[in-house]
């Protein structure tokens, strides 16, 4: 069946054999480039983001060579909102967002995706490690692209609408594949880091929109140990950037074990101290039928999979785990599978030890 495709096309070398995958298998397609900064250079330039003046040129190459129409849609003021402004809420409030996930659900699919449909298009096809079926999302075949974790967030109709055409590919291949049609990007870096911070620095990006406000760093008795400018430019598991004056009685590294927002306060403590056995979720996505008794969860893009017994409550998911996770941080999705199928998602409210299940 033809179908009428936005082909979304960041400029990367991914998302252009997507769309030149997409226009041969005889779709309708075409290519639009999101920009997502009104002053695309305060955003990262060169090769290693998805938000620039040269991700723009490149998206459009690769389209005139795929041979399909190309054009450019403003989605600043709706990244600024739905993806910026929450990163730096969600630091305030003392969690860890994930924005690639975020950019996912509210703009690639929601507002780029609504508006296609509202023009008469009948699928977004993007450039994704991932692969659906009628809105049943599993793992793509490369483990080490695999980025089903950041799609978790889409609801099925949302899901229903999408096109994942490399999915079934290796990385490897994909860049051999875009040398043979003669893609430019064939060779260009994947992006890394978070695109609208300019220069990596994530605490001197949140202390440049939420100032400085110096608090203490306490460890595991309530002892000042040191002292930090604001609560903010920390995240659980942290380990470098603390500026600890004082050393732990055993010398070992310290760890940030949580995060209090309202004292401005940091607690440090042992690497074991991170270890958690049971999660609590919430702003669930997908698991409105009923769980299995055991399955697994992802914690974090790309990270550890841990099996886990799911229950799920008045709108809260708990999560008991047969293995301790170190470093789980509030604010993050956890992401339940049944082998390589996606089940659902939630984010992450609390973590805590307790006896693990057998």
């Amino acid at each position: 069946m033809t179908l009428r495709v936005l082909a979304a096309m960041s400029g990367g070398v991914d998302s252009a054999v997507a769309a030149a995958r997409a226009a041969e298998a005889g779709h309708d397609v075409t290519g639009v480039h999101m920009a997502l900064s009104a002053n695309p250079q305060s955003y990262r330039t060169g090769a290693r983001g998805c938000c620039t003046v040269e991700d723009s040129r490149d998206a459009r190459r690769a389209a005139d060579v795929i041979g399909i129409p190309f054009y450019v849609w403003d989605m600043a003021e709706r990244f600024a909102s739905d993806v910026v402004e929450d990163f730096v809420a969600e630091y305030a409030a003392g969690r860890t967002p994930n924005p690639c996930l975020r950019c996912n659900e509210k703009i690639k699919f929601a507002a780029l995706l609504d508006r296609a449909l509202a023009l008469g298009f009948d699928a977004v096809c993007t450039g994704h490690y991932a692969q659906v079926s009628d809105g049943v999302l599993s793992r793509g075949v490369d483990p080490g692209k695999d980025q089903s974790y950041v799609l978790a967030v889409c609801t099925r109709e949302q899901l229903r609408h999408a096109l994942f055409p490399l999915g079934d590919t290796t990385k490897a291949e994909i860049r051999a594949e875009a040398a043979r049609r003669d893609l430019l990007v064939a060779d260009k870096p994947d992006s890394h880091d978070i695109c609208f911070i300019a220069d990596g620095d994530t605490r001197g990006f949140l202390a440049s929109r939420l100032g400085t406000a110096k608090g203490p760093i306490v460890d595991e008795s309530g002892e000042v140990v040191g002292e930090h400018e604001g609560a903010y430019g920390f995240t659980v598991g942290q380990r470098k950037g603390l500026r600890i004056g004082t050393p732990a009685p055993d010398g070992k590294p310290r760890y940030v074990l949580d995060i209090s927002p309202v004292t401005n306060t940091v607690r440090v403590g042992p690497k074991e101290a991170l270890d958690v056995t049971e999660i609590v979720a919430d702003r669930i996505v997908g698991l409105d039928g009923p769980l299995p008794e055991l399955c697994s969860v992802q914690l974090r893009a790309h990270g550890e999979v841990y099996e886990c017994v799911p229950t799920l409550a008045d709108g809260v998911l708990r999560l008991r785990l047969r293995q301790a996770a170190r470093g789980v941080a509030p604010g993050q999705a956890a992401v339940l599978y049944a082998g390589d199928l996606v089940l659902g998602s939630a984010t992450i409210v609390a973590a805590s030890r307790v006896a693990a299940v057998s």
